[in-house]
């Protein structure tokens, strides 16, 4: 499936739908589990979302742009579908604001989300950083 082009919220989800939170989570989350893919709301409002590979955290995207992560998923919205306060703000709320020029696909593969353009690692295996304490 495809999202149409347009400027779009992009990052977890319940930072911006606070109004249709419920709903969201009822179109979702079917015996447990939780799908991934695009979806409409009731109201015709489109999204997409995936599970990350690991849940709540910090995941990086190709350039290196951040996005906080609270209810396990990442996904788009247009932002002209999103709470008018939020809309508005200058913070992107976990997330970024990014202009899709054209049409564009959303899926996810081996925890590599990918939205448009963006491919957001969600599974970014070793840490440079992380310095083991012992073998295991």
């Amino acid at each position: 499936m495809t999202m149409p082009a347009g400027k779009y919220y992009v990052g977890d989800l319940c930072y911006v739908l606070h109004d249709s939170w419920d709903e969201f989570c009822d179109i979702i989350i079917v015996e447990h589990r939780t799908l991934d893919g695009e979806f409409n709301f009731k109201d015709g409002r489109r999204f997409a979302t995936y599970g990350t590979k690991w849940g709540d955290g910090y995941y990086k995207d190709q350039d290196g742009h951040g996005y906080g992560v609270d209810a396990g998923l990442i996904g788009c919205i247009r932002v002209d579908d999103i709470d008018v306060g939020l809309r508005d703000s200058k913070s992107d709320f976990g997330g970024r604001i990014v202009t899709f020029d054209k049409d564009f696909d959303t899926w996810e593969e081996n925890g590599m989300i990918r939205i448009g353009h963006l491919s957001i690692d969600t599974d970014p295996g070793f840490d440079e950083d992380y310095e083991s304490e012992g073998d295991f």
